[in-house]
């Protein structure tokens, strides 16, 4: 077996990689679930090659780095398969997370998703070495997978658990080190040996150029990733709205509901006395399922609506209307108050504050991001 070492200034670059490729594809999605279908899947798109290229990144530009006494480099088609595996997987449990309602469960199978590809990537990547082979051990193996699920599931829930600031640098900080540990895991249970000749020649880069070239193609992406889709500018500073007294006492992000020209107005239709009339879906507050129908809260109004609530959320995903409960689509501009309740909430409208839209656990960390609390 060959002695080898780490090159500590690509390990160290490697973990940068991480981080910032976390960062990216946490920021990206930050209020995509509230995006209309098409837009939602550009941007999951874009966060999973964030973070699976992040990932794969970093593992190859770590390999760069290691160190051995003989002539070793990468099959390119192989290479390229691991980094492909990165992205897929990390993509799958995007849509879990975005597509789906964000519970316990779901949060766990995309962490877990999260963490099988990233040991796969390692694993394919590491087959790809050439005039050297790598020697695992069963138990080098099972502490990879195992430690490589169980820190994606933690970066996960820390990062969705509430889609603010604070946990997505927490969550970026959980998904970099998840990956680097789950990295050295793998290599402390590797040992290798030569194999082939080793007057074979090699690619024409040696390994500290493919490893700068690599790094900077991760900061490039990732910083073009950032500055054309995800911000944390002031416009999303909640404004304080006041009441009847004139007291500070509630919070309405501002600029919730994206701008629209009059040809793509949104019209939702109510019927009274057999006759069908449209509203403006802006000045609708909320829905209520009804059956299979729905009640509009308009102003201190209820309108009857021929939409079941399931076709409301399709048709209004593009109007700002989120979610927060079974039987509730809430528009969050029309939001007074908010009441955190235990694991639940309630909302009061601006319109008709003796209204009360419940919020139910599984919805409460989207609507909190949406308020900008």
């Amino acid at each position: 077996m060959l002695n080898y070492s780490h090159d500590w200034r690509l390990v160290l670059a490697a973990f940068a990689i991480a981080l910032m490729a976390g960062f990216t594809g946490l920021s990206l999605t930050r209020g995509a679930s509230k995006l209309d279908i098409s837009r939602r899947k550009s941007v999951v798109s874009m966060a999973a090659v964030a973070l699976g290229g992040g990932i794969w990144s970093m593992h190859f530009v770590a390999m760069l780095g290691l160190q051995l006494p003989i002539f070793y480099f990468y099959d390119g088609l192989t290479t390229l398969i691991s980094a492909l595996v990165a992205i897929l997987l990390t993509g799958l449990s995007l849509l879990i997370l975005h597509f789906r309602p964000r519970s316990g469960t779901s949060k766990a199978l995309a962490g877990a998703i999260v963490g099988v590809g990233i040991s796969l990537m390692h694993y394919i990547g590491m087959s790809g070495m050439e005039l050297c082979r790598p020697v695992y051990t069963p138990a080098g193996v099972f502490g990879a997978l195992a430690a490589s699920i169980g820190l994606s599931i933690l970066a996960v829930r820390v990062a969705y658990s509430d889609r603010g600031r604070r946990n997505i640098v927490i969550g970026t900080v959980c998904f970099g080190t998840a990956v680097v540990m789950v990295h050295f895991i793998a290599m402390a249970g590797t040992a290798f040996e030569a194999s082939g000749d080793q007057t074979t020649s090699g690619p024409a880069l040696d390994n500290e150029t493919l490893a700068l070239l690599v790094t900077l193609a991760a900061f490039l992406i990732s910083s073009a990733f950032l500055l054309t889709s995800a911000t944390f500018a002031p416009n999303e500073t909640p404004e304080v709205a006041k009441s009847k007294d004139g007291a500070k006492d509630h919070l309405v992000k501002d600029e919730v509901v994206p701008a629209r020209d009059a040809k793509s107005v949104i019209r939702i239709p109510h019927e009274k006395e057999g006759r069908a009339y449209f509203v403006d879906a802006s000045s609708v507050a909320a829905l209520r399922a009804e059956g299979h129908y729905t009640l509009l809260y308009r102003g201190t109004e209820s309108l009857f609506c021929p939409w079941s609530i399931s076709e409301a959320e399709e048709r209004l995903a593009g109007a700002g209307f989120i979610r927060v409960h079974r039987s509730f689509l809430l528009n969050p501009s029309h939001v007074a108050k908010f009441e955190r309740n235990k694991d639940t909430a309630e909302c009061q409208l601006l319109e008709d504050p003796k209204t009360r839209i419940p919020v139910s656990r599984t919805r409460l960390a989207e609507l909190r991001e949406v308020l900008g609390l």
